[in-house]
Order: C-alpha cells, then structure tokens, then sequence
C-alpha cells in the first residue's frame, strides 16, 4: 500500500488504516467499500503528515484539494487565514473551473453581525499573509453558509451552485 512518508509538513499523504477496529465496508454499498479498501489498507480521504514525535497532523480531505496551475492549495488552510480577519464569522474556500488553471480558488464568507468588510479588502488580507498562487481571487459575502447536520459548512452545495452557474 503506497509507501510511508517521512516526517514533516512538506510530506503530506494520504491518511490509511488498518486494524480490527477498522471498519468492513460500507453497508450494501460494495462499489463505494472497494473504492475505500486497498489490500486490506482503508483509505479515509483525509490528507495528513507526522511530526518527528509521530503526532499526526490532518490537513484537509483529498476530495478538497484544489489543484491551480498544478500547484496543490488545501481549502483548509486559506479557510484558516480567512478566520483571522476580525469581521469573519465563516468561511468555505472551493476550487472552482478556471479555463487556463484548471482551477482558481474561490471563498464564500459570512461576516460576524454588526461587522464590515469588502470582497476586496479580505483579498488584500489574504494575499498579505500567503503564498502569491494560494489566496482566493474572488471571494462572495453571503448572510450565512449553510450548515450540515454535524455542523461543517455544505461545501457540496457550494460546488454544485458553481456548477449550475456555468
């Protein structure tokens, strides 16, 4: 199954399991249980690295990952820096088509009441503390981002309203 990576937050991987803890399968889903299983290994679609003390770091979900220009940009982190901003009360960052990158990196925010802010004043914010091809280059205010039932903001919904738009 692959092969281990050595430690350190440049070494990021995806996270696989194996024990009899581990669950069989998905229940009358045998598509879906092959996809995640790998000789005997579960794949759990979640990116990660060790530190040198063996702690495990989770980065984001692989399905997440935005891939602009062939630069590999995880949501999670732009999400991060966007929390940062006093006005930001939640923020979704997704990939979205771009015809000459592939992908261009897109964040919904929703700001906290009584507070302001503009698209482009949170781009500036974003762009001063990240890397040049990391911080999104269009950002959409919304009055709220709508949440799933384990309380994570509905990002499928995000994509599939990108989608329609096209």
């Amino acid at each position: 199954m692959g092969c281990p990576l050595p430690p350190g937050a440049r070494n990021v991987g995806e996270i696989v399991v194996r024990g009899v803890n581990t669950m069989r399968g998905y229940h009358n889903r045998p598509q879906a249980t092959a996809e995640a299983f790998r000789d005997g290994w579960f794949l759990t679609g979640d990116l990660g690295y060790l530190d040198e003390d063996g702690f495990l770091f989770i980065v984001d979900r692989k399905k997440d990952l935005i891939n602009r220009g062939g630069e590999k940009i995880y949501p999670r982190e732009v999400e991060d820096v966007l929390y940062s901003h006093p006005a930001v009360a939640a923020a979704a960052v997704i990939g979205v088509p771009h015809q000459r990158l592939g992908e261009e990196v897109k964040a919904y925010l929703a700001l906290k009441a009584g507070a302001a802010a503009t698209e482009d004043e949170l781009i500036a914010f974003a762009k001063e503390r990240m890397e040049p091809h990391k911080y999104p280059r269009s950002i959409e205010l919304r009055p709220s981002l709508r949440k799933l039932p384990t309380g994570k903001i509905d990002k499928e919904a995000l994509k599939a309203e990108t989608r329609t738009a096209e």
